[in-house]
């Protein structure tokens, strides 16, 4: 067992299997406190199912999470949540008729006066902690006020990340965030990923994006029939490298856990 104080996640022998279809197969990973490490792999490779894992959207077949210095075992997203862990995932899960405020407290708003299912909400305080979330990711919304549905691609994914990015105490998840998005939403995107950095947060990247990736994480993990085949610094290989694990022309037989 590792001592090590620096390390924010870890997880051993973390397995996955739906009936007969073994979708992730003892996973040994490692994410250190201010670390950006990028997930890749093909499609089906066992990415996603790996962080379902994690943030306990789905239960774990076997093996343990480690997070923030103890062993968890979370009921659900909610309990992940609460911990210090917080994922935008490629839907993004976010309210279309609901302004930029109510969609960063939903599910935790803020209560000025409890009164049951007559509660009146502490609009003010949200929309300052929304102000402050905003700014410490650089995201730009004109209006707060306008409904999501009103927004562009960009502008809602931008939402999306500051609402991680405001409540994660300890970790941030990105799924695929630039997926959709064109050239100059992805920069937007890119730069509050930077921010972060700056700011010393943890981050998992999952991403296709080779340029992407290499501009932006320290680290690369890559999965290949849901297994980790590789653990790479970015400062010591290549998109080449990468692809030859992604691809199978690589083997993994000389990882042996994260670095």
């Amino acid at each position: 067992m590792t001592t090590d104080q620096d390390i924010v996640l870890e997880t051993r022998d973390l397995t996955k299997h739906y009936g007969g279809v073994h979708a992730l197969e003892a996973a040994d990973f490692i994410l250190r406190k201010g670390e950006h490490v990028a997930i890749m792999g093909d499609n089906g490779a066992g990415k996603s199912t790996f962080v379902r894992q994690i943030t306990a959207v789905e239960q774990r077949t076997r093996g343990d999470v480690i997070f923030d210095g103890r062993p968890v075992h979370f009921a659900g997203p909610l309990e992940a949540r609460e911990a210090g862990i917080e994922t935008v995932f490629q839907n993004l899960a976010l309210a279309d008729d609901l302004d930029v405020p109510s969609n960063m407290f939903l599910g935790r708003e803020k209560i000025l006066f409890n009164l049951g299912p007559f509660s009146i909400l502490d609009r003010r305080a949200m929309r300052e902690a929304t102000m402050r979330g905003l700014q410490k990711t650089g995201v730009k919304i004109p209006n707060i006020n306008n409904t999501i549905r009103n927004m562009s691609g960009g502008q809602r994914q931008c939402v999306a990340i500051a609402r991680t990015a405001a409540f994660a105490s300890k970790l941030t998840i990105m799924d695929e965030p630039t997926a959709a998005l064109g050239v100059q939403e992805t920069a937007q995107v890119e730069n509050i990923i930077r921010t972060l950095k700056q700011q010393g947060e943890s981050l998992i990247l999952i991403s296709h994006n080779m340029r992407q990736v290499f501009d932006l994480v320290d680290r690369i993990v890559v999965f290949r029939r849901g297994r980790i085949c590789a653990n790479l610094a970015v400062q010591e290989t290549d998109p080449q490298d990468v692809v030859a694990y992604i691809t199978g022309a690589k083997t993994g037989a000389d990882y042996a856990g994260a670095a």
